[in-house]
């Protein structure tokens, strides 16, 4: 299998794949929706997506199987090998199946007994209620509106000083305001729109996200210093991953952050 690695985009050229992926800004949950019957190129290019998945550290990941077909149940040892790596990681991502309790991929699982450790709903609704629980205060800060202006890149700055002092995390300060300076900054030249910032506590890491209203994703461009694209080659040199999800209303472009003390997954 191919190496997944950065960007880790979702959305424009997936849309013709397998299964698509949404995020909800607020709670921090993905949502993979999967069509079509389980066969060796799905399940490549699946697992790679739920790699991709897992690297953006979600606080949850429910995966809509109302379209899948899996009629031997085949794809069973998948989910359960991701579960295991979403429960390795800190903090915990939370897995949760959402599939017709009658199906053969169902069945399977509870006779393996993974309904211990990996739930499955009827339906997506009940998934999400299950996974999009609130997030406490103290684990995200964000500024929900800024202008596409010059003043919002030190607004956002001054939010990641603030995170990481109240984290202690002070040898994240310098990478993370380089980072989200870089995103706030790109937003503003390639978008134009209204925009929002975000801090998340991942354990002993951050995670950084800039969501604006322009669904079309970003482009790593490898060209000389001082030359366009010099924002996300920033980000790219100084983040542990990053990658991009369209929105309901345009895009999130996100990045993690890990110190020495954060185990990696």
């Amino acid at each position: 299998m191919a190496e997944v690695g950065p960007p880790y985009l979702f959305g424009g050229d997936d849309r013709g794949a397998c299964f698509s992926v949404t995020c909800d800004v607020e709670t921090g949950l993905l949502e993979i929706t999967v069509r079509g019957r389980f066969s060796l190129r799905l399940s490549t290019e699946l697992y790679g997506g739920l790699r991709k998945c897992l690297v953006e550290h979600p606080t949850a990941i429910i995966a809509d199987l109302a379209e899948f077909d899996d009629p031997y149940a085949v794809s069973a040892a998948m989910w359960l090998s991701v579960n295991r790596a979403a429960a390795a990681m800190y903090p915990p991502v939370g897995l949760a199946l959402a599939l017709s309790p009658v199906a053969p991929l169902a069945g399977r699982l509870r006779r393996l007994g993974a309904g211990q450790f990996l739930p499955a709903f009827p339906t997506v609704a009940q998934a999400r209620a299950a996974m999009a629980k609130p997030t406490p205060p103290t684990e995200r800060l964000c500024l929900s509106r800024l202008p596409p202006e010059a003043s919002s890149v030190e607004v956002a700055g001054e939010l990641v000083d603030i995170a990481c002092d109240t984290w202690r995390m002070p040898e994240l300060v310098a990478p993370s305001r380089a980072i989200m300076s870089a995103l706030v900054g790109n937003a503003i030249e390639h978008a134009g729109t209204d925009l929002g910032a975000a801090v998340w506590r991942r354990g002993a890491g951050l995670h950084l996200s800039v969501r604006d209203g322009d669904p079309r994703l970003p482009r790593l461009l490898h060209h000389p210093a001082g030359e366009r694209g010099r924002g996300l080659r920033t980000v790219d040199g100084k983040s542990t991953a990053w990658g991009a999800i369209t929105t309901g209303d345009g895009k999130m472009v996100w990045a993690t952050l890990r110190t020495r003390r954060q185990r990696p997954f």
